[in-house]
């Protein structure tokens, strides 16, 4: 999965939403059955993809389609946990190779443009997948891309070489070997557990394909595509790079070998303020926008551009908000549930959800989303606002009432919630959350730091005490868990440690049969819930204003697209 902290914008909900919840919490605006049942109708109404899907013949040659971004990167190299940003990773689609593609319904196909033959099999007891890479495949560079590339890719994101950051270890770790079969162009990579979801490999499930000679040394790791992309392999190739203005621009690439893009170049736009990307769209400068939820007012007004579009699709993304489990004060588990259960996840989806004509569903589930057909509410009564028993476990754990704000030891129960700057939803959710814990004693801060800082200077590094942001998700939805909640990840941004989670997830990542790991996966999700690492809001809407002629390109769900039958039809 990748993460995404972008601007969300909004309208002022707050004095709305805590007149709901009493002041802070409140007695909970806990949606009644009728309520539920119509979010879950909704749910059952919204696609699983709304891309203008156009056969390319139909697509008409030439034109510049127009994007915004929200972060923009420093660190380009995708298997760097620096890199792992989902608006870097939406850059680099057109230029990068994918090994594979998925659908709307998340299976799996190869890309015949970089191999012309996959192979999953067991030999001598051991999961053995052989990749065929398609002959004219070259890096732009003219280093034709072999079995080395797939190698470096494993070695560098094992998590058994020193040196290396990448933002999950999952799948690569699994893996024995990976070697030279026939020739050059034959990758054989051997397993030395199964690893039922490895289609995620190799593509955007974790990261398309880096040119191994710019990422395989450490330093190379860090900086070899730092600031720059020294070599690409898709259907665009990079024009500039403007770090002045942040902004990305590609073109078709002639020496590509498969079929002829039909746009005649890309350019990606950092846009921070995602009021600022509905306006541009507004003013005819962008093609397409992403509207944020809690954003109502910038879907009214990109509804009222003529020749739009309105384009909504369910996707694997989640709202939530992560709980350090390092910090001083939230090292003790009860604690933490103390804290859990004194934020109502009702009021806040609400109030992010509030006129997006979106489901107003709280997730109940760190690795299903609500549309899933694994999806369980494991949330349990962790799950449901209770601040009674919030204050109960405070007492307990030693944290007394004296006066405004609960003390121990002498001293100040008080939390930080990070939140990049001028980010309104973020900033209402901060507020909400802070409203909630002053009733059960706690002194919350809100901390606003500078958007492109906000990743790589405080969520990585664990500065941050309670922090929200959305998790990107993929067609390969297992493997997540050992992204975000095994010991040692890099990705494990709260640093949880505990053998009974790590177990659970081993025994989830390496079983074969699907349903038993939903089933294993469901396990270790309560296991998950309790330790309270990541507390779940809601399933994030997919909504795009899009210009009626843009085709192939909009909600795509779980599907990757094909970038070279993105374009316009009149």
């Amino acid at each position: 999965m990748k993460v995404r902290y972008r601007a969300a914008a909004g309208i002022a909900v707050l004095a709305l939403a805590l007149a709901a919840c009493g002041g802070g919490g409140g007695e909970a605006k806990k949606p009644s059955a009728e309520q539920s049942q119509q979010a879950q109708q909704q749910m059952s109404e919204t696609p699983a993809i709304d891309i203008n899907a156009v056969p390319y013949e139909q697509v008409k040659d030439g034109g510049t389609l127009t994007l915004a971004i929200g972060q923009w990167p420093t660190q380009w190299n995708l298997y760097h946990v620096d890199g792992n940003q989902a608006d870097t990773a939406t850059m680099m689609d057109p230029i990068m190779p994918q090994l594979l593609m998925a659908d709307e319904n998340a299976a799996f196909t190869p890309n015949k443009d970089y191999v012309t033959d996959i192979k999953n099999e067991t030999v001598d007891g051991k999961q053995v997948v052989t990749y065929t890479i398609n002959d004219k495949a070259t890096w732009s560079d003219g280093t034709p891309i072999t079995w080395k590339d797939l190698e470096v890719a494993w070695k560098t994101q094992s998590g058994k070489e020193k040196g290396y950051k990448p933002a999950s270890t999952d799948g690569w770790k699994q893996i024995d070997s990976v070697k030279k079969g026939d020739t050059d162009k034959v990758a054989v990579i051997t397993f030395t557990t199964p690893y039922p979801e490895w289609q995620g490999l190799f593509n955007r499930g974790t990261s398309p394909l880096m040119p191994a000679k710019y990422v395989e040394s450490t330093d190379g790791f860090d900086n070899g595509m730092n600031q720059k992309i020294p070599a690409t392999a898709g259907p665009f190739k990079v024009e500039s790079i403007d770090e002045g203005t942040k902004t990305l621009t590609l073109v078709r690439d002639d020496k590509w070998w498969g079929r002829k893009a039909k746009l005649d170049k890309i350019i990606f736009r950092a846009i921070g303020d995602p009021n600022a990307e509905v306006n541009a769209y507004a003013n005819g400068e962008l093609d397409a926008a992403y509207i944020e939820s809690g954003n109502p007012a910038g879907l009214q007004r990109a509804k009222a551009v003529p020749d739009t579009q309105i384009r909504k699709a369910l996707s694997p993304n989640w709202r939530h908000i992560t709980v350090n489990n390092q910090s001083p004060n939230l090292k003790d588990k009860s604690v933490r549930q103390a804290v859990q259960y004194a934020i109502n996840r009702d009021v806040i989806t609400q109030s992010d959800l509030k006129d997006m004509e979106w489901p107003l569903q709280t997730l109940g589930n760190h690795i299903f989303m609500n549309n899933h057909k694994s999806y369980v509410d494991n949330s349990g009564d962790l799950g449901k606002y209770n601040l009674d028993k919030a204050k109960q476990m405070l007492d307990a754990a030693g944290w007394k009432q004296e006066g405004e704000y609960r003390k121990k030891d002498g001293k100040e129960f008080d939390l930080n919630f990070v939140i990049p700057s001028d980010t309104p939803v973020a900033k209402t959710e901060g507020e909400l959350v802070q409203a909630m814990l002053k009733e059960a004693g706690i002194k919350l801060t809100i901390r606003p730091v500078p958007l492109d800082k906000f990743f790589n200077d405080f969520i990585i590094k664990g500065d941050f005490d309670l922090v929200p942001f959305s998790w990107i998700g993929t067609p390969t939805p297992v493997g997540f868990l050992a992204q975000a909640f095994k010991t040692g990840s890099e990705s494990n941004f709260p640093k949880l440690s505990d053998p009974k989670i790590d177990a659970a997830i081993d025994a989830a990542v390496a079983e074969t049969d699907p349903t038993k790991a939903a089933e294993l996966a469901n396990a270790a999700d309560k296991l998950i819930w309790d330790v309270v690492h990541t507390i779940p809001l809601y399933q994030r809407p997919d909504i795009w204003a899009c210009k009626k002629t843009l085709a192939n390109y909009g909600a795509r769900g779980y599907k990757y697209y094909d970038y070279t039958e993105v374009g316009f039809t009149g």
